[in-house]
């Protein structure tokens, strides 16, 4: 897809969310592969849940490292102090085994698409798969980039698994999942986690890097309230 139409597709989304929006939303920005996403993860189920009736809820896939090619071996070090960092601030608990794997590639985008197809297929199950992803890799090290890691969590949160798959493997998701990418950089996420409101088409950052339900929260109702 061409950068004009990738343009294009991304200036329709915003204008329409722009005219179309009832209410404000909060748009978090995440990769399922990124450490401090998943000590996140609390925070912002929490602060969903505390906002919920009062904004919608939009999750977009930022893309971490996308398409890399160094395995979990080649980057073992240098996740693990970063892993480590998360721990001590979130509590989060990691098992770290797979840091020595010389086989998985630390590609982000197939984590990221099978989020996208759960999005179109039950929207409402999206944020649950997108944590339970994070699970799996961060607690049960499974690999990310095989298609059974995403069959096995799609099936316990009761989707089709040969839906799934069907979507998982076409062409046509790992450009929908480009496009999520491509959005985020758009509206100014380029770090993960990035938690934005956004309020007649304007754009407000409430969170850039790890932090507390509270001060996100504060933050948001400070706009709120404006």
């Amino acid at each position: 897809m061409s950068s004009f139409y990738n343009s294009v597709f991304i200036f329709l989304i915003l204008s329409f969310n722009a005219m179309g929006q009832e209410k404000p939303k909060l748009i978090y920005v995440g990769d399922p592969m990124c450490s401090w996403c998943y000590g996140f993860a609390e925070e912002i189920t929490a602060v969903k849940e505390a906002l919920e009736g009062q904004v919608d809820f939009q999750l977009v896939m930022g893309g971490l490292r996308p398409y890399n090619t160094q395995t979990m071996s080649d980057l073992g070090e240098f996740l693990k102090h970063h892993w480590e960092d998360v721990n001590k601030r979130s509590k989060q608990p990691f098992i770290y085994d797979i840091l020595e794997d010389t086989s998985f590639v630390y590609d982000t985008e197939p984590p990221c698409r099978a989020v996208v197809v759960v999005r179109n297929i039950d929207s409402n199950k999206e944020f649950e798969f997108f944590k339970a992803v994070q699970k799996a890799f961060y607690l049960e090290n499974k690999n990310t980039n095989e298609l059974e890691t995403y069959l096995q969590i799609a099936e316990n949160l009761g989707m089709s698994k040969s839906a799934f798959k069907k979507h998982f493997l076409s062409e046509e998701y790992k450009v929908k999942v480009a496009q999520d990418f491509q959005l985020a950089r758009s509206i100014g996420a380029n770090s993960f986690p990035t938690v934005l409101l956004e309020i007649n088409g304007q754009y407000e950052v409430v969170a850039s890097g790890y932090s507390t339900a509270e001060k996100v929260l504060a933050r948001v109702n400070k706009y709120l309230q404006e």
